[in-house]
């Protein structure tokens, strides 16, 4: 295809998932006031210090932290439409045994997103207990409503994505672009990125929250270099013993 031709059948890909999301994003919105009891159910089982609950600050702060929610459960509910058409957009350059290793990787992808949403979610009290309990004795902790979701969104948001993470390696090795050995020894960039990416996705100077994203992230990089470099081996072993 012309260049003109991948221009165009991005933009088509990127509109059907821009429509997918703000679809999804409608029903986060009718959604937002479950969202915002379940995520403020963790702030009522705090005893000591004394903690209050949500405060808004500004008179158009409910409707922006609706907003918020609305394009973030968008975005998650939606992970089936936009992983399939960034498949679907790389399918005309594969071959097919990479369009086989692709389908694997969208229908193991989806699942995987889905579990580090939950699993970002339900370490989600145990972090705000655990920071809030920092707060000296006597003290009166003030939330905004604005920064609590933020912290919240960001860190459900971030752990879906590192649990896709290895699955992106995974495949770029299944596909020959990535060897094993590169991977095993792309580690110190690979820190780097983690590190990054961490900071991004938690509020700033909250270097535990950071720290539940980047320990993940670290153990299930380790773990597809692991399995890159098995598949490498046994690769060689059968071109050897085809040869």
């Amino acid at each position: 295809m012309p260049l003109l031709a991948h221009l165009s059948e991005l933009r088509r890909r990127v509109t059907i998932c821009a429509i997918a999301v703000a679809v999804a994003g409608i029903a986060g919105f009718a959604m937002s006031d479950l969202v915002i009891a379940a995520a403020a159910e963790p702030l009522r089982h705090l005893q000591s210090p004394s903690l209050t609950g949500l405060n808004f600050t500004r008179i158009g702060e409910a409707f922006d932290l609706r907003f918020k929610i609305a394009l973030a459960l968008g975005i998650v509910l939606a992970a089936p439409v936009w992983i399939f058409e960034g498949w679907a957009f790389l399918v005309p350059g594969l071959t097919s045994r990479e369009r086989r290793a692709g389908l694997l990787f969208v229908a193991t992808a989806v699942p995987l997103f889905f579990g580090g949403v939950a699993f970002g979610w339900m370490v989600v009290p145990q972090i705000v207990t655990l920071l809030a309990g920092f707060a000296p004795a006597g003290s009166t902790t003030m939330l905004t409503a604005s920064q609590y979701f933020d912290f919240l969104l960001k860190l459900v948001v971030g752990v879906g994505l590192s649990f896709v993470s290895p699955l992106v390696l995974i495949a770029l090795n299944a596909v020959g672009v990535l060897s094993g050995r590169t991977i095993v020894r792309g580690w110190r960039v690979a820190l780097v990125v983690i590190i990054v990416f961490s900071a991004a996705v938690t509020p700033p100077a909250d270097l535990l929250s950071m720290l539940v994203i980047a320990l993940p992230l670290c153990a299930l990089y380790a773990g597809s270099a692991v399995w890159t470099w098995l598949h490498d081996r046994r690769v060689e072993r059968r071109n050897r013993s085809e040869s």
